[in-house]
């Protein structure tokens, strides 16, 4: 039975990763809430069903004329050393400490939506 749920897990969060808006926003909640994955496998497995899903979106993009690739560098570069920071750093926590910074993250990422759809709203 367990495969089938992950299987669907999957389906739902590549949906938002294959958009371009996050999919760990979604895939990480599922797997841990919903699949009882401890936070630390849950994170690991976003990355690494990451790089597939950004290959096949990338491409995707690019057909459509939605990729902009000037200043990439500028962008990828830093990204690459500071997720290689952060990942070294993350090993290094408890997974408790990891699923609360999380839902601190999440709770900011909402509230900053709800700001901002507010103020689309009000101006």
């Amino acid at each position: 039975m367990s495969f089938y749920l992950y299987l669907l897990l999957g389906f739902i969060g590549g949906i938002p990763a294959g958009m371009g808006m996050g999919g760990g926003t979604v895939t990480i909640p599922l797997l841990t809430l919903v699949g009882g994955v401890e936070q630390k496998i849950a994170q690991s497995a976003n990355l690494f069903s990451f790089f597939p899903m950004s290959l096949f979106a990338l491409k995707t993009h690019a057909d459509n004329g939605l990729l902009k690739t000037q200043g990439i560098l500028w962008t990828v570069l830093p990204a690459l050393l500071t997720s290689a920071i952060g990942a070294l750093f993350a090993a290094s926590l408890p997974s408790e400490l990891l699923r609360k910074g999380f839902v601190v993250f999440l709770i900011g990422l909402a509230l900053v939506g709800f700001y901002r759809s507010r103020q689309n709203e009000n101006g």
